[in-house]
């Protein structure tokens, strides 16, 4: 099997529990897949979200703030406790990870986006695993992506990966809403983002996350513009993993342009 340079970003949703703690089993059983595939010779980015969501709960708020002077306070605690927890889960299975926090300005400005560029490809080289989150406790609206489904995507065009997944609270692309309409079907195969497809994103149901189907709908399209496929995919059990680097049919799968 070929060998994949992988992008697998996860939403705040996927590594919590409702309480909006982190979830250290879904979280151990994530290091676990990625160290694996690590060892199988692919090269692995996680994209993470739940930094504030990790502040909130160490902070025992019962709700997500509104200001956003409170939000990156929050962004800043959690971000230690996020990254703490992953480095002990990693290295149950001897691998190092890193972390990189990224703005938009980041991956805009020729400069900075060289240097990240030039960073993670070093830290992929040694065989770490970079974690990248959103530098949420000093970006502005001026300088913020606002979702990981937009910076997973644009760190998977800047890498020139194979394959983005997003892991979610949800099983993939559907025609309808499924929350309303039973009868709605998932899509397996989308071959061109157009305004059809387009029409069928609608809201997060999620509470906890900020990206719902139209930011991942806009990820699709700069992932696999810049050849690059993508899928969305249910992260309720990461080692679905495992089938989509086997190019297995789960979730929805958001072809690259050759």
């Amino acid at each position: 099997m070929k060998k994949k340079r992988i992008v697998v970003k996860v939403g705040s949703s996927t590594i919590t529990h409702e309480s909006g703690r982190l979830n250290l089993r879904k979280l151990d059983l994530l290091a676990r897949v990625l160290s694996d595939l690590n060892n199988a010779g692919h090269e692995v980015v996680l994209v993470s979200s739940g930094a504030i969501a990790a502040g909130c709960g160490k902070m025992q708020l019962h709700h997500r703030p509104k200001e956003l002077k409170e939000k990156q306070a929050m962004a800043a605690i959690g971000q230690c406790e996020l990254m703490y927890i992953y480095d002990q889960m990693f290295a149950q299975y001897s691998r190092k990870v890193a972390q990189l926090l990224l703005t938009k300005r980041d991956l805009e400005e020729e400069q900075l986006k060289e240097n990240a560029l030039n960073t993670l490809q070093v830290l992929l080289s040694y065989g770490t695993i970079p974690i990248i989150n959103e530098n949420d406790s000093i970006a502005t609206e001026e300088i913020v992506y606002g979702d990981n489904d937009t910076l997973s995507a644009i760190t998977a065009q800047l890498i020139q990966a194979d394959l983005l997944v997003l892991l979610s609270d949800i099983e993939g692309l559907y025609d309808q809403d499924p929350s309303k309409n039973p009868d709605a079907k998932k899509i397996d195969v989308v071959d061109t983002i157009d305004e059809h497809v387009l029409a069928m994103a609608g809201d997060s149901n999620s509470n906890v996350g900020t990206g719902g189907m139209i930011t991942k709908l806009h990820a699709a399209q700069i992932a696999t513009s810049a050849g690059c496929n993508m899928v969305i995919a249910n992260g309720e059990d990461p080692n679905i993993l495992y089938d989509l680097v086997e190019e297995k049919n789960r979730g929805t799968l958001f072809c690259a342009k050759r």
